[in-house]
């Protein structure tokens, strides 16, 4: 380590060095014909602390598609805005199955498993979009989004939106399906193009870390929800905020996440530190490849985990 070089900078020099040489670097979400033209040797991290400088390394500053990422800050504002009754369209539990499935939609009578996997974020949208129009919905994610970051420079990327709305046909047929068990309150064409939208905010990965840090849980973190939702947002981040890969990232990493097909992932240091990685090209599972393989890494050099951290950690 170079003399006088903070310890946790080297930890993400050294992140970003190793995701930079790494050859296979995934497959981009190329069924979304705008995130098909991102270059996929990009690669960033940064790490939010409360009441510290933010730190990164790579290409930190590059604004990106947060996509799913976007469902973190929906759940909250639904569960600002309705409470425990969401549960009653939701449920609370693990997948299993890929991020568009309906397989279990259709077992389970149109109720999704929990709000992260696509038909639970559409209800989620649709229980925020409950008495206003998708404008003043996306207004009111895009206040509480640039809130907790800190950051007015927040801003929807249209043609992502665009693309998605034009490609969205089982994102639609879910949303059809959900109307058939009078699991949704709004036109589908109203409610999907919310979440299109949502789905199309963009960040970098500096501006995604400080807007993970409200749910943290220190006394100098944004004070945007709850303690007793941060702790609830963050166990549903853990154990099915990956998809059917959330039992892996959790195993691999020990902290909560969320990603997004853009090839961001979001995770929480519960206390500590919000953390944001950003690898355009995809696992199997559709989460960031170098993404996950860099939390791996960091989590290792840190020694940061819910599971239990060792002494010395910067």
């Amino acid at each position: 380590m170079a003399q006088g070089k903070d310890s946790l900078q080297q930890i993400l020099d050294d992140v970003a060095s190793a995701a930079f040489a790494t050859p296979d670097r995934g497959r981009v979400a190329d069924y979304i014909p705008e995130l098909a033209r991102v270059n996929p040797d990009q690669f960033a991290v940064a790490v939010a602390r409360p009441g510290k400088k933010t730190m990164f390394a790579g290409d930190a500053h590059t604004p990106f598609s947060i996509q799913s990422v976007s469902k973190v800050f929906t759940l909250a504002l639904a569960l600002g805005k309705v409470g425990d009754r969401l549960w009653a369209r939701v449920g609370r539990e693990p997948s299993g199955q890929a991020f568009d499935s309906m397989i279990l939609l259709e077992q389970e009578k149109g109720r999704p498993r929990n709000p992260f996997i696509n038909a639970g974020a559409i209800v989620t949208t649709d229980t925020v979009l409950a008495g206003s129009s998708p404008r003043e919905t996306l207004g009111s994610l895009l206040r509480f989004v640039r809130a907790a970051a800190g950051d007015d420079n927040i801003h929807i990327n249209e043609s992502v939106a665009q693309s998605e709305i034009t490609t969205g046909h089982r994102n639609f047929a879910l949303a059809h399906f959900l109307l058939s068990h009078g699991n949704l309150a709004n036109a589908p064409d109203l409610v999907l193009g919310t979440y299109f939208h949502q789905c199309a905010i963009e960040m970098t990965c500096t501006q995604l870390a400080n807007a993970g840090l409200f749910l943290v849980g220190d006394k100098a973190a944004p004070r945007l929800v709850s303690p007793d939702r941060i702790r609830r947002i963050n166990a549903l981040m853990m154990t099915c905020g990956h998809y059917d890969g959330s039992g892996d990232y959790a195993y691999r990493v020990g902290l909560p996440g969320k990603s997004g097909v853009g090839g961001g992932i979001l995770t929480i240091v519960p206390g500590i530190a919000s953390v944001a990685v950003w690898s355009p090209g995809l696992n199997n599972y559709g989460n960031s490849k170098l993404g996950t393989e860099a939390m791996q890494r960091f989590a290792d050099m840190t020694g940061w985990s819910v599971f239990g951290s060792r002494e010395g950690r910067p």
